[in-house]
């Protein structure tokens, strides 16, 4: 029997929690949907991400008004897929902010991929029609962004720690409270998208420079926060985990002449004791396989996922 396509029949409603991580630090975590985060600065506040469409975003802010009324100066986005970014209305921020390879991502595939994820995850676009073009960065940069937060808050640092989950995965690392958002680069036992990544760096440099923060808390992008120093370095292995598994699977696969079904079918033998009861395991495999199978092939820049595209691979990979 065909699985149902993606997260299609993924209906139930998740419960969202609003954590405080510490004075004027929140979190939005739910259930293994995309988490969000607030920073107070002395008369503003710093969002990080933004969710599938305004409608959405409105709710996460509502629950943020009942600790603060300081308005939204900055609107972080760790990354360009339209999950985390199309909600960026509803913020009214004065200064959008990503890397520069995350501009140049919503400017070449934007369109397509919020075409490509609104089919794929239909629940998370909460009141599609809110949604008033693609949301374009106001302010971007190469390797590190500084927001001095005033009084004794200290700076939150965005940096570039290298590609991984897609070119311009940025994280937002808070020195004074260390803490760290680091996107979808670390899930927190949720299942990895790499459809768009870069398995090998990621899995290497980028996660060794994520470790060398040595969070006490860690926000990922799905999951729930990781506290502790133990907790955070276990996010970080099961991640690495994830991404050195797949890469052995498919590695062996191809090395023996075999075929992208079989690879897929090796990694989800491999992954699926540990990984799959994790949210949104069956929907994501398809999709990071075939991206590492053409990474590993020498294709270095990742295809465009389409709409009817993403269809071809999820009947030839999960049929």
């Amino acid at each position: 029997m065909t699985k149902p396509f993606a997260s299609s029949a993924d209906l139930a409603a998740k419960e969202q929690t609003l954590e405080v991580l510490a004075p004027g630090v929140y979190a939005l975590t739910a259930e293994g949907d995309p988490n969000l985060g607030a920073i107070e600065g002395e008369d503003f506040l710093v969002c990080f991400e933004a969710l599938a469409t305004p409608t959405a975003a409105k709710k996460w802010l509502a629950k943020l008004r009942e600790h603060t009324d300081k308005p939204v100066r900055y609107l972080v986005l760790s990354h360009y897929h339209a999950v985390r970014v199309l909600g960026a209305s509803a913020f009214d921020a004065e200064i959008i902010v990503a890397h520069e390879k995350t501009k140049s991502l919503i400017e070449e595939r934007g369109e397509q991929d919020w075409e490509s994820e609104f089919g794929r995850m239909p629940r998370l676009f909460d009141d599609p029609d809110s949604i008033p073009a693609l949301t374009r960065p106001t302010v971007t940069f190469d390797s590190t962004f500084t927001i001095d937060l005033g009084g004794d808050r200290g700076e939150l640092v965005l940096r570039h720690v290298g590609r991984g989950h897609t070119a311009g995965d940025i994280v937002a690392w808070l020195p004074k409270q260390r803490i760290l958002f680091a996107g979808d680069l670390v899930e927190a036992q949720a299942a990895l998208y790499t459809g768009d990544a870069f398995h090998r760096e990621w899995s290497t440099g980028t996660l060794d420079r994520i470790a060398s923060y040595g969070a006490d808390q860690l926000v990922g992008g799905r999951g729930a926060v990781a506290r502790g120093t133990e907790a955070v370095e276990a996010a970080i292995s099961q991640t690495r985990g994830f991404l050195t598994t797949m890469i052995d699977e498919v590695s062996s696969v191809q090395e023996r002449g075999g075929t992208l079904k079989e690879a897929f079918e090796a990694c989800h033998a491999a992954l699926a004791p540990k990984f799959g009861g994790w949210p949104i395991f069956e929907h994501c495999l398809p999709f990071d396989v075939s991206r590492l199978w053409d990474e590993l092939s020498g294709t270095d820049w990742p295809l465009i996922w389409t709409a009817e595209r993403d269809r071809e691979v999820w009947a030839r990979l999960q049929g």
